[in-house]
C-alpha cells in the first residue's frame, strides 16, 4: 500500500537489540569502574575521560530497553522513553562538559562560567533529565518485563546522578555511580538474552 511505513524484520530487531545491550553494558562499566577507582583515589583525568566519552552509549542503550519491554508499556511507556531519550541527550552533554572540558579549567574560570546562562543549561537539562528517568523507571516496573531491583535502580541512581552532578566527588557519589552501572549492564544483560521484544498485555 502506497505511504505504507515499512515493518521492522525480526533480525533488525535483534541486531537492535543486541547492539543497544552491548552500548548499556559499555555505558554501565564507564559509569561503576572509574567511580570504584574515584572511591580511592578522587577524580582523575583518566577516570573523567571514561566517564565523559561513555555517555556516547547512552541513547542506543535506553533504545533497546524501550525496544524490549515496548509492547507491555504501552502508550505510557513510548511517552516516558521520548521524554527520557530527549532529557538523556541533553545530559549527556552536561557530562561530557564536566568531564572532558570543564574538568581541565582553572576553578574560576568555571564558577564565572557557571555563573551565566550556562548553569540555566545545566540545571534545565538536569531537570528533564531526572522526570524522563523517573517516568521510564515507572514504566519498566508497570510492564513487568525487567527484574523489579534494576528498574528501581535505573530509576533511583540515575536520578541521583543528576541531583549529586553539581557537588564535589565523594565515597557516597562514587557509590551512586556505581550502582547505577550495576543497573545498567543488569538490564542490558536482560536485553541481550531477548530473542524478540515481548508481546503486548492482553
Amino acid at each position: 500500500m502506497a505511504g505504507r511505513l515499512p515493518s521492522v524484520g525480526r533480525m533488525d530487531m535483534l541486531w537492535l537489540l543486541r547492539f543497544g545491550a552491548v552500548c548499556g553494558v559499555v555505558l554501565g562499566l564507564s559509569l561503576g569502574v572509574p567511580a570504584a577507582v574515584e572511591a580511592f583515589t578522587g577524580e582523575t583525568a583518566a577516570t573523567s575521560f571514561v566517564i565523559g566519552l561513555g555517555t556516547a552509549f547512552g541513547a542506543p542503550a535506553l533504545t533497546a530497553i524501550y525496544l524490549r519491554h515496548r509492547r507491555a508499556a504501552g502508550s505510557f511507556g513510548a511517552i516516558a522513553y521520548a521524554v527520557n531519550l530527549i532529557g538523556l541527550g541533553l545530559f549527556s552533554g552536561v557530562g561530557f562538559t564536566l568531564n572532558l572540558a570543564l574538568f581541565y579549567l582553572d576553578p574560576a574560570v568555571v564558577e564565572d562560567l557557571l555563573a551565566g546562562p550556562t548553569r540555566f543549561a545545566f540545571l534545565g537539562s538536569a531537570v528533564v533529565f531526572v522526570v524522563g528517568t523517573v517516568l521510564f523507571g515507572v514504566s519498566l516496573l508497570r510492564a513487568g518485563v525487567f527484574a523489579k531491583v534494576p528498574s528501581l535502580g535505573y530509576a533511583g541512581t540515575l536520578s541521583l546522578l543528576a541531583l549529586l552532578a553539581p557537588l564535589p566527588d565523594s565515597v557516597f557519589t562514587s557509590g551512586v555511580h556505581v550502582l547505577a552501572g550495576a543497573s545498567l549492564v543488569w538490564l542490558s544483560w536482560s536485553v541481550w538474552q531477548a530473542d524478540e521484544p515481548l508481546p503486548a498485555r492482553p
